[in-house]
């Protein structure tokens, strides 16, 4: 879709500004449909707020979010559709069915069929139709029904127990790499460089390693395609992987900034893969004690490559292209195999208990053949 940004006008901007009202992140439609001021601060402060890239931008991502967040539970009947019900209705649904102790996944906001078979269970148990639709009869019951889980969230014990029931060895696990970016679309571009390039040639780096120690290891993209990151993460779900590790470099205005981060799904409210933050710590931690960039940590978003995925799913922004220093040590082949092998060790380290997991920035390639 066309993006709109500051100085932009036009019926798609007044309908921006319709939403940002209606959430309360704007106090006033303007008289014209013009993004002003205004109008980027509010958006700013939504994307801040739903873990978003915060670049008052209106892009695909942002815009489906706006429209997502404008639902309240019981707004519209719910229920599986060709086209799945997507909104802040569906995640609170997620939400109260995890908490009663049925499994409705990550709350992602897709009504899916793992959502309609909790929903149904919810309906069966508690004496209403299970017809998998939540409407007046199963929103009242939802209502009058207290917590029945406790000792912690659900999803993340499923996720954890998950994790243990894996086994510490790699062989058999399936990881998905998600290089950036791809075809006409090269992401971020500074002294010479192209993110896509590097990103791929990072994969198949890592690719070569996973492979070497028994993973099965597959690419959401080749060189000439560019998968939207929805179409990322569904490939990652029909694949059945245990692992997405999603391939960025960064950017900004400011050559001064530089330095890698690394994110997870998280939306506020306790709604994080709890999986996914210790992966994100481990490839963060590997990355900075094996390499001089500067630590800019571990933060919490929902970009759809973290939402969608079913399994936990990390994206590493690996330096800022458009940092002299970052970009010289990106450009160096070395440096790229330091990180393959980073990233390496942290899945290895994810899966093996506390007595046997070595400190940060001591493991080496040869090290697995012991595991």
């Amino acid at each position: 879709m066309q993006q709109f940004r500051l100085g932009d006008s036009g019926p798609a901007v007044a309908d921006v500004q319709a939403l940002l009202h209606g959430l309360g992140f704007l106090p006033a439609v303007p008289d014209e449909p013009v993004f002003d001021a205004a109008t980027d601060r509010a958006l700013r402060e939504f994307q801040q707020r739903r873990g978003l890239s915060v670049d008052g931008v209106v892009g695909a991502e942002t815009y489906r979010a706006l429209a997502a967040a404008r639902w309240k539970l019981g707004d519209r009947l719910l229920s599986l559709a060709t086209r799945p019900y997507v909104g802040d209705d569906v995640a609170a649904l997620q939400e109260r069915l995890l908490e009663l102790g049925f499994d409705a996944g990550r709350a992602d906001g897709v009504f899916g069929p793992r959502t309609e078979r909790a929903l149904r269970g919810l309906q069966r148990e508690y004496g209403l139709v299970a017809d998998g639709t939540c409407g007046p009869a199963t929103l009242r019951a939802l209502r009058q029904l207290g917590r029945k889980v406790t000792g912690g969230r659900p999803q993340v014990l499923r996720e954890t127990e998950a994790l243990h029931r894996s086994g510490v060895s790699l062989p058999g696990k399936v990881v998905v790499l998600d290089p950036g970016h791809g075809g006409p679309d090269r992401g971020a571009t500074g002294h010479g460089l192209e993110e896509a390039s590097v990103v791929e040639d990072l994969a198949a780096r890592l690719e070569g390693r996973l492979t070497a120690v028994g993973v099965r290891t597959l690419l959401t993209r080749g060189s000439d395609s560019c998968p939207t990151d929805a179409e990322r993460a569904a490939f990652a779900n029909e694949a059945g992987a245990d692992l997405v590790l999603s391939l960025h470099v960064d950017r900004a205005p400011s050559p001064l900034c530089s330095g890698v981060a690394t994110y997870h799904f998280g939306a506020g409210r306790g709604t994080t893969s709890t999986v996914g933050e210790e992966l994100a710590s481990l490839v963060q931690r590997e990355v900075v004690a094996r390499t001089d960039l500067l630590d800019c940590r571990v933060h919490e978003k929902t970009w759809e490559i973290l939402r969608l995925t079913r399994m936990p799913a990390v994206r590493l922004e690996l330096g800022h292209i458009t940092h002299p220093g970052d970009a010289a040590r990106l450009a160096d082949p070395a440096f790229r195999d330091t990180v393959a092998e980073a990233a390496l060790v942290a899945i290895q380290r994810l899966y093996l208990p506390a007595d046997l997991d070595p400190p940060t920035g001591v493991m080496r390639l040869p090290d697995f053949s012991t595991i």
